[in-house]
């Protein structure tokens, strides 16, 4: 169903005819964004504006709960007066560690045929609007969303860049769900998905706005959204997840007493640079549980697995990989799957008394699942129950283990979403950090429980090892990221091969390589390359390894467009600048940069691609606008500018 230009403007003057006195709008603190909400036929509608042109159609709104219905026969009862929302927080990691929130909320308050309530809420801010249901009735009897009609309705000419959600035990051993698709890019709205839906974040692009689309402050009574297949006329509506994704027999709908409150359906609205610069997603998360946090401490880390595979997990081989993160100056090493039968527990504990004294602490891999897939790697099954979760968890804080890799997760359903939430919680207890593989999108948590450092949900550098056709998409494909999945939350790509791969040719070069160090954010990044490897690399890359912060105090779009190229700018405690691009197509790209935020004069230290896609080529700059970088195909660039 296509709609032309001049149904839709007779439709949208019909409509604005026949809105109700009770119509409100809300705008952003700076004028703006305006989201326009109103009831027509019983039915709860809402549409988004900037500056003063349509992002969203009318689009409706309304969910059917287990004992009521939502989504019509609705009526007016009262709307809030506006009230400013401004909010500090810290993050540990990130793109911007001091973060503030500022924005404006209403909340519009409605009654069913059955005079049962609702409310919802709407916040504004200056990249975005985000939007949430409640329920404030108290009765301690649980009940369950059934489904969401929350709907996002494009216009016909918008476009699109989404990643298609895998089938629920669809994969490696029954693995999927796990957010590991390529983006489908610069396709026409309403495309359906070739498998299950779409992921979030998911990014349109409407004439010169951009919109990306998340969920944020997902508690343990909920499931993990996300779009569904089908979005005729270009109208995207939330889905659920299959009942397959649930620990079995312990459900996967949306489930709790009342009062209860969804998570924030969140739309970050701009150009680009607003898109990748936003926080909407940590700015709507819930605050930080109040735990210790003096056990927190970001870093880097050798991972002999990356590129050595099952058999480098041995005592021999990990003590090497400590030797290697403690002449690096990295901070952790991470040890991989089946450690408790190749090393073993009590062998582990050397390990990790002997990393201490390098100044190394020691990451466990652990296998997350019971029943929900086939994996064999272990340890596994040690983490189901929280009397399981105590006692492992204890026996590693005296070993001096600092934090856990959890992976193998069953999708999104609510009881898989509230197993993530009790490992975060009991981690946190015994002073362990966490990363998540094969699993969800964060969703803001890392603002909620600081002591989770990174999560994969990303097709990250894994797979370019796996076949030749990842090694030949990495480029694409890391060009989208920083516009979509690593915008809000952190992602353990896992970067970094300045060598072969064996099995594969890597398409990409040691520039490319290099840059994703600074573009791509996770509490803990994890270094593939090995240390025969890093050997053979020039002593100025090795220095800049040594030093590459994994905590920014800002970050700033330079330029780009999701999968061709990207140049972004992070600054570092001390002060320094690092600008980091790379060029995700295959021919040669020139940009010209706008870096207004340095001074003229400023010395810059230029590492990038050589003659040869293995070769480096090292330069001292002196700023001097305008600055000019070309990029050799899939190839990238690192630049440092001296405080």
């Amino acid at each position: 169903m296509r709609r032309v230009s001049l149904w839709l403007t007779l439709a949208l003057l019909a409509a604005a005819a026949c809105r109700p006195s009770t119509e409100r709008s809300l705008s952003s603190p700076d004028g703006q964004l305006t989201v326009q909400v109103w009831l027509q036929d019983g039915r709860l509608l809402y549409q988004v504006w900037r500056q003063g042109q349509p992002v969203l159609e009318p689009s409706p709104l309304g969910l059917v709960r287990s004992d009521a219905d939502f989504t019509g026969g609705l009526r007016l009862e009262g709307v809030s007066p506006v009230r400013r929302v401004v909010e500090t927080y810290t993050l540990v990691a990130g793109k911007r560690r001091v973060n503030r929130h500022e924005a404006n909320e209403r909340v519009y308050r409605l009654r069913n045929a059955e005079g049962r309530l609702l409310e919802v809420v709407f916040r504004v801010a200056n990249d975005g609007v985000a939007f949430r249901y409640r329920f404030p009735e108290s009765d301690p009897t649980p009940r369950e969303i059934l489904e969401e009609r929350t709907t996002f309705d494009f216009p016909d000419s918008a476009r699109a860049w989404l990643q298609p959600l895998a089938e629920p035990k669809s994969g490696w051993r029954q693995t999927n769900p796990s957010y590991e698709e390529y983006y489908l890019q610069d396709i026409p709205v309403g495309t359906p998905s070739p498998m299950a839906g779409w992921v979030f974040p998911a990014l349109f692009r409407v004439g010169s706005h951009w919109v990306l689309i998340i969920e944020a402050d997902v508690d343990s009574t909920f499931c993990g959204a996300r779009l569904r297949p089908e979005a005729p006329g270009g109208a995207y509506r939330i889905g659920y997840p299959d009942a397959r994704e649930a620990i079995p027999g312990q459900g996967h709908l949306p489930r709790s007493a009342l009062p209860w409150q969804t998570p924030w359906r969140v739309l970050a609205v701009g150009d680009l640079k607003t898109i990748v610069e936003s926080t909407l997603g940590t700015d709507l998360a819930a605050p930080a549980i109040a735990v210790d946090t003096t056990f927190i401490r970001p870093g880097r880390a050798s991972w002999s697995w990356a590129l050595l595979k099952d058999p480098s997990i041995t005592y021999e081989v990990q003590r090497r990989f400590i030797d290697y993160a403690a002449e690096m100056g990295w901070e952790y090493t991470l040890i991989d799957v089946n450690w408790d039968s190749t090393i073993g527990y009590g062998r582990m504990a050397e390990l990790a008394r002997y990393a201490a004294t390098r100044g190394v602490g020691l990451w466990l891999w652990y296998n997350s699942s019971g029943n929900w897939n086939t994996t064999t790697y272990r340890p596994k099954s040690r983490l189901l129950t929280r009397a399981d979760r105590q006692r492992e968890f204890a026996r590693l804080a005296a070993m001096g283990i600092r934090g856990i890799k959890v992976d193998f997760f069953g999708g999104d359903g609510r009881s898989m979403i509230r197993y993530y939430h009790e490992i975060l919680q009991d981690a946190a207890a015994h002073r362990l950090m966490v990363n998540f593989h094969g699993c969800t999108l964060p969703r803001g948590w890392t603002r909620t429980y600081p002591h989770l450092m990174t999560m994969e949900a990303v097709r990250g550098f894994e797979f370019v090892t796996f076949t030749q056709e990842g090694a030949d998409r990495e480029a694409n494909h890391a060009a989208m990221l920083p516009f979509t999945r690593n915008v809000f939350d952190p992602m353990d790509y896992t970067p970094l091969s300045l060598g072969e791969i064996p099995g594969v040719v890597r398409r990409t070069t040691n520039g490319f390589q290099l840059a994703l160090t600074v573009l791509f954010t996770s509490g803990v990044q994890h270094f593939a390359e090995t240390p025969e490897g890093m050997r053979r690399v020039p002593e100025a890359v090795r220095a800049f390894l040594r030093e590459v912060p994994v905590v920014w105090e800002e970050t700033r779009f330079v330029d780009g467009w999701p999968g061709r190229f990207v140049v972004l700018a992070r600054r570092a405690g001390d002060g320094r600048w690092y600008l980091a691009g790379i060029n995700g197509e295959a021919t040669s790209r020139t940009v010209t940069l706008d870096l207004s935020f340095l001074q003229p004069g400023q010395t810059g230290l230029l590492l990038t691609d050589g003659e040869t896609a293995r070769a480096f080529r090292i330069d001292t700059l002196r700023y001097q606008p305008p600055l000019t970088v070309s990029m050799r195909p899939n190839g990238g660039f690192v630049l440092v500018w001296s405080p």
